[in-house]
C-alpha cells in the first residue's frame, strides 16, 4: 500500500486517546495506520450521514461532547450502545458495551456513562520469522524460547459525567463534564513491536470539558467550548537476547525488558454558531477550533525509527456546513480545513561529538522534524423516516460518505551531521456509512455502521540477526530484513442504540 524509508516512517500520535467528539480534537497522524474505533464509545445520531454536524446538531453524541449541550434533552432517558469493529486480515478489533443515563430536572441536567471493553490483539499479516544465527567457524545448537505467556485480548474500562444548568431569562446555558479511561491495551500497538517476546500496556487518560451554549429565537444559537485532555501510557515490551556462552559453547537466550513512555497534554478551544439561511429548512454553521498539544515522552517502537523523544503541536480547523431540514427528510454537508503545525526532536543524553569536530552538550537537540500539515474532512449524508400510523411506529434511513485527504511537508534537520532532509506525504481515507432506526412510542432502537478504508497494519518482512566477523561470537548486529510497508487494512464498525424513557 504504502512504501518509504525505515527512517521517514514518523508516527507522531498514531494511536492517541482520542474519544469520538466530531471536531474538537484534531487527530495528528503522519502514517495511514487503521485507528479503529476503540474510542467509538458514545451513541451517535448522524454517523449513518457520514457524521455530519457542523450544521445539523446530533441529538445523541451533542450531550457528550459539550456537557451544555444537555440541555436539549428531553426527560430522562437510559441508554445502551454495544458496539464491535473489526479490521480485515484478522488485524485488530474489538466489543464494547456502554450503558448510561440522560436527564433532566428542571433548569439542571446532566448525564452518567460507563463502559466496559474488549480489545483483540492483532495477528501480524506476515509471520515474524528470526533466523537463528550460528557461531563462527561451525553449527551450534538452537535456542530455546522462554516461552512468555501473553493474552490474545485486554480489558479497558471508560466513565462520563457530566452536569449542567440554564440561567433563566438569558437563553444561556453552562455545563462540565468529566471522563476518565482505564487503559490496558491500545487498539493495533502490538504491531508497532513485531520484534517482542510479551507487551504489557497501562496508562490512562482523563478529559476536561466546559462548555456554555447561547440560544436566541428563530432556532439560532453559539456553543462554546474549553478542553484539556492528558493522555498517558506505559509499555513494557520483553525481548530475548542471544548471547553466546563459550563454557556451553552454544547460544543461550536472556530476557531484557524495555520501558516506553507516552505522554500528551492537550488544551483546546471550539466555537461553533448555526441559524436557519432560508425559510424553505436550509441552515448553515460554522466551527472553529484550536488545540495546543504538547508531549514531553514519545514512546519509541521498532516501526518508527527516527529519533523522537519530545514535542509539541498546534493544530486547527475551520470549516462550513449546510443542512435542509423539511419534512421527514433530512441532508448535511460539511467541509473542514484542518493546518496544523508540530515539531519533533532528540535530546542527547551525554556529550555528543558532531561530524565537524566540535561537541554539543547533552540536553542540545540532535534531531529535529518540522511538519506542516494541509487536511481536507468532507462529509455529505441523507436520511429520511417514514411514518408507520397503522402499528405506530416510525423508521428511518441513513446514508453517507466521510472523506479525510491527509498531506504534509516534512523538514528534518540533523545538527549531528549538519544535514537537512525534506520529505512530502498524502493519502485519502473514506468511510460510507448507513443507518436504520426504529421508533416506538415506549423505545427507540437505532443501528450505525462504517467501513474506514485507505489506512494500513505493518507488513513486517522479519529481521535478520547476524554475527560481526571481527570481534567475538556474542557480538550481533541487528539490520532490517528489507523496508516496512503498510498493507491496506479496512476496518468495520456497528453500533447498536437502545433508548427508554424512565418516566
Amino acid at each position: 500500500m504504502i512504501r518509504n524509508s525505515r527512517s521517514l516512517l514518523i508516527l507522531l500520535i498514531a494511536f492517541g486517546a482520542v474519544p469520538h467528539t466530531a471536531a474538537q480534537i484534531i487527530p495528528i497522524r503522519t502514517v495511514p495506520l487503521v485507528r479503529g474505533d476503540q474510542f467509538f464509545i458514545f451513541p451517535s445520531n448522524n454517523l449513518g450521514m457520514g457524521g455530519v454536524s457542523v450544521a445539523l446538531a446530533d441529538s445523541l453524541l451533542d450531550p457528550f461532547r459539550n456537557p451544555s449541550m444537555g440541555v436539549w434533552v428531553d426527560g430522562a432517558r437510559l441508554f445502551a450502545s454495544p458496539t464491535l469493529y473489526a479490521s480485515s486480515r484478522q488485524s485488530g478489533g474489538g466489543r464494547t458495551l456502554p450503558l448510561g443515563v440522560l436527564g433532566r430536572a428542571g433548569s439542571w441536567f446532566g448525564a452518567l456513562s460507563g463502559a466496559v471493553q474488549q480489545v483483540e490483539n492483532s495477528r501480524a499479516l506476515n509471520p515474524f520469522v528470526v533466523p537463528v544465527p550460528l557461531p563462527r567457524g561451525g553449527a551450534g545448537p538452537l535456542p530455546q524460547s522462554i516461552g512468555f505467556p501473553e493474552d490474545n485480548s485486554h480489558g479497558n474500562v471508560y466513565a462520563f459525567g457530566s452536569v449542567g444548568k440554564t440561567i433563566p431569562g438569558t437563553g444561556v446555558s453552562v455545563g462540565a463534564s468529566v471522563s476518565w479511561s482505564g487503559l490496558n491495551a491500545l487498539d493495533g500497538m502490538d504491531l508497532l513491536y513485531p520484534g517482542r517476546q510479551q507487551l504489557d500496556q497501562s496508562g490512562h487518560t482523563v478529559d476536561l470539558r466546559l462548555g456554555m451554549l447561547k440560544q436566541w429565537s428563530g432556532s439560532r444559537f453559539l456553543e462554546v467550548l474549553v478542553l484539556h485532555n492528558r493522555f498517558s501510557m506505559r509499555h513494557d515490551v520483553t525481548y530475548l537476547d542471544l548471547f553466546w556462552d563459550p563454557g556451553n559453547q552454544a547460544f543461550v537466550q536472556m530476557a531484557r525488558v524495555e520501558r516506553n513512555l507516552d505522554r500528551a497534554r492537550t488544551t483546546g478551544l471550539h466555537l461553533a454558531y448555526q441559524r436557519p439561511l432560508t425559510e424553505s429548512g436550509w441552515r448553515i454553521g460554522w466551527i472553529g477550533t484550536a488545540n495546543f498539544v504538547a508531549h514531553p515522552r514519545i514512546a519509541r517502537n521498532e516501526i518508527v525509527t527516527i529519533p523522537r523523544d519530545e514535542g509539541r503541536s498546534a493544530a486547527y480547523n475551520v470549516g462550513v456546513g449546510f443542512a435542509k431540514l423539511r419534512g421527514p427528510g433530512r441532508f448535511g454537508v460539511d467541509l473542514v480545513y484542518e493546518p496544523i503545525w508540530s515539531t519533533s526532536w532528540a535530546i542527547a543524553d551525554a556529550p555528543a561529538v558532531r561530524d565537524i569536530g566540535d561537541t554539543i552538550p547533552a540536553g542540545s537537540r540532535t534531531i529535529e522534524n518540522r511538519f506542516r500539515f494541509s487536511n481536507l474532512v468532507l462529509r455529505l449524508g441523507v436520511g429520511r423516516d417514514l411514518n408507520l400510523t397503522d402499528v405506530k411506529k416510525a423508521v428511518g434511513l441513513d446514508l453517507g460518505l466521510a472523506l479525510r485527504a491527509m498531506h504534509y511537508r516534512l523538514n528534518q534537520s540533523d545538527f549531528l551531521a549538519q544535514t537537512a532532509r525534506p520529505f512530502r506525504n498524502s493519502w485519502v481515507e473514506w468511510s460510507p456509512t448507513w443507518g436504520l432506526s426504529l421508533r416506538f412510542p415506549e423505545l427507540e432502537l437505532r443501528y450505525r455502521g462504517r467501513v474506514i478504508n485507505g489506512t494500513g497494519r505493518p507488513n513486517v518482512q522479519g529481521v535478520i540477526f547476524g554475527p560481526l566477523t571481527d570481534v567475538a561470537p556474542n557480538s550481533f548486529v541487528v539490520t532490517p530484513g528489507s523496508d516496512l510497508n503498510l498493507a491496506g487494512v479496512a476496518t468495520t464498525t456497528h453500533q447498536i442504540t437502545l433508548s427508554l424513557p424512565l418516566r
